[in-house]
């Protein structure tokens, strides 16, 4: 009964963390590049960025806890990173990097930006843009094999 209830619960959660971050980096960042104003893009950033930021930490945290979870009670946390468990291992490094930058998104971007007179703002938001679509890409890969392993996929 509980492993089926973490599992749904992993994968809703997960829906909406990955669903999420699919939005914006189809959605919201080709909005932003094409805007001319770099106040404006700044704005609308911080617009969608607090409110989706602040969810994707829970959902990241619910994901964790549940894909955790899941792996002791399934017995499966002793063979993470090796050849059968590649999904998992990289749902895992996914998830890992995901809750860290989520964690500590503020500093980063304080440190990051701590002069941001230097920077263009066209230049950031290709950057950030860009570095969507590999969180994006790497999350997508992570749901695949996760999904490919769990249902009798091998190498």
């Amino acid at each position: 009964m509980l492993i089926p209830l973490l599992t749904a619960i992993h994968v809703v959660t997960v829906v909406l963390w990955i669903g999420g971050v699919s939005f914006v980096t189809i959605v919201i960042f080709p909005m932003l590049l094409d805007m001319g104003d770099s106040l404006e893009k700044v704005l609308m950033f911080q617009r969608v960025e607090s409110v989706f930021a602040k969810q994707a930490r829970y959902y990241a945290w619910i994901a964790g806890i549940t894909g955790f979870l899941l792996l002791y009670l399934k017995g499966l946390n002793t063979l993470l990173f090796t050849k059968n468990t590649i999904g998992v291992s990289i749902m895992l490094v996914a998830w890992a990097f995901y809750t860290f930058v989520l964690t500590f998104e503020q500093k980063i971007f304080a440190v990051v930006f701590s002069d941001a007179s230097k920077y263009d703002a066209a230049k950031v938001f290709a950057l950030l843009a860009r570095f969507h679509w590999v969180i994006l890409g790497v999350s997508l890969a992570a749901v695949f094999f996760g999904v490919w392993a769990g249902h009798g996929g091998s190498f």
